[in-house]
């Protein structure tokens, strides 16, 4: 089973999340303070994802909630782009709307405050981006 890495490219930090080897359950892994380029940006992450022995990228893909594509949607496939072509591994994209509005809400029931949320919530994004595409993986198998 491929293991993936799921991410939540902002434009502040780089949510990541790893799948576990059954490529089934999405963990919060790290964040990474975003670099100035797409290209170092794919670089610190495929260091990460060397770590944990990664197969396949799902990216989130910021859409519009009308399903357009707009400037950060761009900026995502950017990076989606020069991470397949520096790794030479597979990129997926997946829709994250609203995944930083569902980790608030599963930080939500927490007693962390609001600084200690804000360092953990981009990682938890990417869990939900990287759990929604296992999900639908599964799914349709």
């Amino acid at each position: 089973m491929p293991r993936f890495l799921g991410i939540d490219h902002g434009t502040k930090r780089i949510g990541l999340a790893v799948s576990d080897a059954g490529g089934s359950l999405a963990s919060p892994l790290a964040t990474i303070e975003e670099r100035a380029d797409p290209q170092a940006q794919a670089r610190a992450v495929i260091a990460r994802a060397k770590e944990y022995q990664v197969s396949a990228f799902v990216v989130g893909l910021p859409l519009n909630m009308d399903g357009s594509e707009g400037k950060q949607a761009k900026t995502a496939r950017l990076f989606g782009e020069a991470l397949a072509r520096l790794s030479g591994r597979p990129v997926h994209y997946w829709d994250e709307r609203l995944s930083s509005f569902q980790a608030d809400e599963l930080m939500g029931g927490t007693d962390l405050t609001h600084k200690q949320k804000k360092k953990h919530r981009d990682r938890i994004a990417a869990q939900v981006v990287l759990q929604e595409f296992l999900s639908a993986r599964r799914d349709a198998s």
